[in-house]
């Protein structure tokens, strides 16, 4: 039996906002130790030698940053898998299971891309059980014993023992969030486990299941595969017929239907990392229960949890607090109302607000650029292009540029003139040039971009060419 880990990379974490954004959410960023929980996930099974390649699913408009961390960690994907439309797991785990070569072989281990599990060992100890009993005909699914009476969680009954030496049982039923009796109840019953949402079965199996009680969901997943296209390094579903499935998730559309279902229970500490008192919860916390990331300085302040990604920040006197600082957004909550972003979100989503969409940094394939000042006609700009990256060769029909090197050397392409400047040295991108700007070298790129016009908005981008195909 090969293992192949299926990793869903689709969520949004509107509850971690200021630092999750629709463009760049939670999964990709670095919210516990250094690497993203992308990266943390990818790598929890690969130093197994007998464990494929993972494939992920995410949707398009974040797919050269899912690309980039992968290769930060020395991932090669078995496949990157475009999802074009929303539709939640069942239909993401339908389709990389049609997408198995050999279904009757391959066991799929499906975890979500924006978890946290600090004992990676036992988390493969439990795999490992969990994929036997796979190879057996069951749908498995891991339980987290739970550590108290939480009511942001679905929890999973076990029933039955059917391999009692190894710990498996029979999932009884599934419940959905229950209020904080019922989730008390739980915990003194001691039968109830916290739904992961990680799952292992094998292929064949899996879509015997869904074609039972979803064969639409089959059969557009199917079709989508069928008339998807290879771009680059990625596969794309085709939009017409993947939107043809039902927006539904693995648990309602099979796991809580299928007599088929087993559940290994785990000890192991795990968070779905659902919001700002999950991270204070599991970070590490200093002598009067605060957690501190990056330039923080506390006075009489207890149980917060308190992050700058840039400069300093300074509280006195505060008590269960969350105070969240990016460069171009402040998030200041009581903690135990900290879940309430989400309706901040909501809010400027109707705003037309970008900043529940993306951050001051804006990462594009060939890098990155940075709004440092903005006034009634200019906009100056950070621009960071990695070793090899090029932009579009593009023109602007409202701003003029001009560009100062500041580390690395340019290739600038302007009209039919072609330039080489480096650190100190400067040049014009008139109104309508055609352009370019390349980096060939071997290290980063950097420079200051002054726009000048009365329009700068990213849809006076006219591409004509590009080696992303966003043309």
């Amino acid at each position: 039996m090969k293992i192949l880990p299926v990793i869903l990379s689709g969520g949004s974490g509107t509850r971690l906002w200021p630092v999750s954004r629709s463009d760049y959410p939670k999964q990709l960023q670095r919210l516990v130790g250094t690497a993203s929980l992308l990266q943390q996930t990818a790598q929890r099974l690969s130093q197994n030698k007998t464990v494929l390649p993972p494939l992920v699913l995410c949707s398009d408009s974040q797919r050269f940053l899912v690309a980039e961390q992968l290769r930060e960690v020395g991932i090669a994907p078995s496949a990157l898998v475009l999802e074009p439309v929303p539709r939640s797991t069942a239909p993401a785990l339908a389709a990389a299971a049609l997408w198995v070569k050999d279904p009757q072989n391959t066991i799929l281990v499906a975890m979500p891309a924006d978890h946290f599990i600090a004992d990676q060992a036992a988390f493969a100890q439990a795999i490992d059980k969990a994929a036997q009993a796979a190879e057996q005909g069951l749908l498995m699914t891991l339980g987290i014993k739970p550590i108290h009476p939480h009511t942001g969680f679905g929890y999973i009954e076990r029933g039955d023992p059917v391999n009692e030496a190894e710990g498996i049982f029979e999932a009884k039923r599934f419940k959905e969030k229950p209020d904080e009796a019922t989730a008390q109840s739980y915990i003194e019953a001691g039968t109830f486990f916290w739904n992961a949402g990680i799952f292992v079965f094998r292929a064949d199996i899996f879509l015997e299941e869904i074609g039972k009680y979803h064969p639409e969901i089959v059969k557009a997943c199917r079709a989508a595969l069928d008339a998807g296209k290879t771009d680059l390094d990625f596969l794309r579903l085709d939009k017409e017929t993947f939107a043809q499935a039902p927006d539904i998730s693995v648990d309602y559309a099979v796991m809580e239907k299928s007599a088929r279902v087993g559940i290994l229970p785990v000890s192991f500490k795990w968070s779905d990392i659902g919001g700002w008192p999950a991270l204070w919860a599991i970070g590490q916390k200093d002598g009067k229960g605060n957690v501190i990331e990056g330039d923080v300085l506390l006075k009489d302040t207890a149980q917060s949890y308190i992050r700058s990604d840039g400069r300093l920040v300074a509280a006195i006197g505060l008590n269960n607090m969350v105070i969240v600082d990016t460069a171009d957004a402040l998030l200041v909550a009581a903690k135990d109302r900290a879940d309430e972003v989400k309706d901040l979100v909501t809010q400027l989503k109707k705003a037309g607000r970008p900043e529940c969409r993306e951050h001051a940094q804006v990462w594009r394939p060939w890098g990155f650029y940075e709004s440092l000042a903005q006034g009634p006609r200019f906009q100056v700009k950070k621009i960071m292009v990695k070793p090899g990256g090029k932009l579009s060769l593009q023109k602007h029909l409202r701003r003029a540029e001009h560009w100062i090197v500041v580390n690395g050397t340019a290739k600038v392409q302007i009209d039919d003139k072609t330039l080489h400047i480096g650190p100190n040295e400067s040049t014009d991108i008139p109104l309508g040039a055609v352009h370019r700007l390349e980096n060939y070298g071997s290290e980063p790129l950097y420079l200051i971009e002054v726009q000048s016009g009365d329009y700068f908005g990213e849809d006076d981008i006219i591409r004509l060419e590009d080696a992303y195909r966003r043309v």
